[in-house]
């Protein structure tokens, strides 16, 4: 991914208010983003950690979206421990299902979509090996590692297809 810098990020939201996307925070350590490891940026806020956001490069695009912890899956109820973006394993509470309002008029109406996605959203690192899961090890794949930026790159697209209501 190219170097972003704040206000690239703040225009690029498709599914909160100027206002929200003028508020947010950005990442700890932003002016040391790892640019060139990462597909997508995507980061927890710190002073509202139940808040996320995604930033990505779409046909040439920036498309960034605001995310909620879900409030209503308890830890027992997850369907999975398995990132459905990066296909990374988590342990404990390294998997969130973390919920998009909809771009638009559906968005305004209530209308979202979830995700069971790496908790801190750092997809980009695991796949790289940039950065280890509570597990410490990733699936053998068959795949390449360019493969599998490939797919995280797809998996993260069909979410933001069915944000933008493109599904």
């Amino acid at each position: 991914m190219r170097a972003l810098g704040e206000k690239e990020i703040r225009a690029s939201f498709v599914n909160c208010s100027k206002g929200e996307a003028r508020r947010l925070t950005l990442p700890a350590g932003f002016t040391g983003t790892p640019w060139s490891d990462l597909d997508f940026l995507g980061w927890r806020d710190p002073k509202a950690p139940d808040r996320g956001y995604v930033v990505a490069e779409r046909d040439g695009e920036l498309v960034g979206i605001a995310l909620r912890a879900s409030t209503g899956a308890r830890r027992s109820m997850l369907k999975s421990s398995i990132c459905s973006v990066c296909v990374t394993p988590q342990a404990g509470s390294g998997i969130a299902l973390l919920v998009a309002p909809r771009a638009g008029e559906a968005g305004r109406q209530g209308n979202s979509v979830g995700l069971y996605i790496c908790a801190d959203l750092a997809c980009s690192l695991y796949v790289r090996g940039k950065k280890q899961s509570a597990l410490a090890r990733r699936f053998d794949e068959s795949l390449t590692p360019e493969e599998q930026n490939d797919r995280t790159v797809r998996n993260l697209n069909g979410f933001l297809d069915q944000v933008l209501g493109q599904d």
